[in-house]
């Protein structure tokens, strides 16, 4: 089981002042539940986190226990108020990983467990979708791809696969609104979880009518819409599990992948924040909504007048993880590892890798891709191949700042953070695949951060969050190498085209699949 674990932070006092100053950002993450207590300076003040079982019980299945979630935030908001003082607490506001999916009883008992963004079992429904007349519209007009992360591909694959379940489920929620129901009595959806479920009309701010016949269900279904700054009363069991009075602000907050932008200060229109660690993305803060022809990028709210438009990609470092175990296992850690890949050189002798080793999100949104290295050759070496995981990463986040751009953005500035961004080689192929410099952002608690901040706009302990703009250290610059930019301009519209290339062998590798088994059956 897990188990809660806090840390107080040394560069703030955690002494107890006399006015309601500090702001608990609850970020309900994907693996685990985290608290953090930030003052009106940006100052980290305590933590607390629980680990969060994920449950794969089938094929394609991650799912979650709600009410473990709703058991670890009483947990670790407890944890915190011990250590800053329930007096100095001002407000909660919540983060929330973006596309769960939660059917709960006419009387707001779950019927389903949370399904996570990373369940794929929706991955022919959302084909399907994404394939019929009109799906590219749905796309522009909710501002969520057709993927199998989003809940309305969700909603339909529970129609067509569990019609009985359906019948008794009164309301279909995302994981924050039954934390929220939960902890304040009231179910409520804000805008930006909202916006990312592919059932809200991204002009009017509405359920959208075409989604809600596709998914089989009615506005009357979902949560009530508020706005991302709406504030709420802790409920009394909440409050008595928290150490905190009844009746104590809880601002709803948004969606953990707007919010992150908030985290690293990439709040004006040009500013681009770009995350890499397990995974990746790419996201810009617009004043409206706004999505590529193409529909290569996600369009999701934040605030009324701010927008996060960009994309996701599934496979970041854990690329270079795979390719430690598979290519280089003698090695002592990543580190080693990177020093073997930098003396392969830019463009890895030709040698481009697909790192689609989980599927992919930004800029197809299939479930389809595998990965692949195309031009290997005879003469190419261990560096090569581990030096083009990197660029492959690299030049994927490229097409999807390309699909930005051709969403009428002008990216003018990128914001870097996470674990894989320690790496010099990293942060150099990234600044030469985007051909632009990238400012490494002094670490924040991400999300959870830019909750407290959203909180702190919410109860007027700021006068707006673009306060954090001066919150932000930008800790180094990294400047664009012409010759290696010049290269990876090459290389990109080759590195683009054979996604397409790949298609008709993607699916008939998903065909021959069940005759392809990993393991060699055991002999008689």
């Amino acid at each position: 089981m897990p188990h809660p674990t806090s840390t107080a932070a040394e560069s703030a006092s955690a002494t107890p002042g006399t006015r309601a100053d500090v702001v608990l950002g609850v970020d309900l993450g994907t693996t685990s539940t985290k608290v953090v207590a930030f003052d009106t300076r940006g100052r980290q003040l305590a933590t607390a986190s629980r680990g969060i079982d994920l449950d794969e019980p089938h094929p394609g299945h991650a799912v979650q226990d709600p009410d473990a979630i709703v058991d670890a935030v009483r947990t670790c908001v407890r944890d915190v108020v011990s250590q800053v003082g329930a007096h100095r607490v001002a407000a909660l506001s919540f983060s929330s990983a973006m596309h769960s999916l939660l059917g709960l009883s006419p009387t707001l008992d779950p019927l389903t467990p949370s399904v996570t963004w990373g369940d794929t079992r929706a991955a022919a429904q959302a084909e399907r979708l994404r394939a019929a007349t009109g799906g590219l519209a749905l796309h522009q007009r909710t501002g969520t791809p057709l993927h199998p992360m989003s809940p309305l591909p969700k909603l339909v694959w529970f129609h067509e696969q569990e019609p009985k379940l359906c019948e008794g489920v009164g309301f279909w929620v995302g994981i924050k609104d039954y934390v929220l129901w939960r902890l304040c009595g009231a179910l409520v959806v804000d805008h930006s979880t909202a916006s990312a479920t592919g059932l809200l009309t991204m002009a009017d701010l509405r359920w959208d009518d075409e989604a809600l016949a596709l998914a089989g269900i009615t506005a009357e279904q979902l949560p009530e819409l508020v706005p991302t700054t709406h504030v709420l009363p802790l409920g009394e069991d909440a409050a008595a599990a928290t150490g905190l009075p009844v009746g104590t602000r809880v601002v709803v907050g948004a969606a953990d992948g707007p919010l992150a932008n908030l985290g690293v200060g990439a709040v004006r229109p040009g500013v681009a924040a770009c995350s890499l660690g397990t995974s990746g993305a790419l996201r810009v803060v617009v004043d409206r909504p706004a999505v590529d022809p193409l529909g290569g990028v996600f369009c999701y709210a934040l605030t009324p007048t701010r927008w996060v438009v960009g994309g996701a990609i599934n496979n970041g470092g854990v690329v270079l993880g795979w390719a430690h175990d598979t290519l280089a296992p003698d090695t002592a850690d990543e580190a080693e590892l990177l020093e073997i890949a930098a003396r392969a050189p830019v463009g890895s002798g030709g040698l481009l890798m697909l790192p689609y080793l989980l599927s992919e999100r930004a800029p197809h949104w299939s479930a389809l891709p595998r990965g692949a290295y195309v031009g290997l050759t005879r003469a190419h070496r261990r560096e090569h191949l581990l030096r083009a995981a990197v660029e492959g990463v690299c030049l994927q986040l490229a097409t999807v700042l390309r699909a930005m751009r051709a969403a009428g953005l002008d990216i003018s500035q990128v914001r870097a953070t996470g674990g894989v961004m320690r790496s010099d080689l990293w942060q150099q192929v990234l600044a030469d695949a985007f051909d632009m410099d990238v400012h490494l952002a002094q670490g924040q608690e991400g999300s959870g951060f830019g909750a407290a901040l959203l909180g702190m706009e919410a109860v007027g302990l700021v006068p707006s969050i673009d306060v954090v703009e001066d919150m932000v250290e930008i800790t180094r610059t990294v400047h664009p190498r012409p010759a290696a930019a010049e290269l990876y301009r090459s290389l990109l519209p080759v590195f683009s085209e054979l996604y397409d290339a790949l298609v008709p062998t993607y699916r008939a590798l998903r065909r021959l699949a069940p005759s392809l088994p990993l393991d060699t059956a055991p002999g008689p």
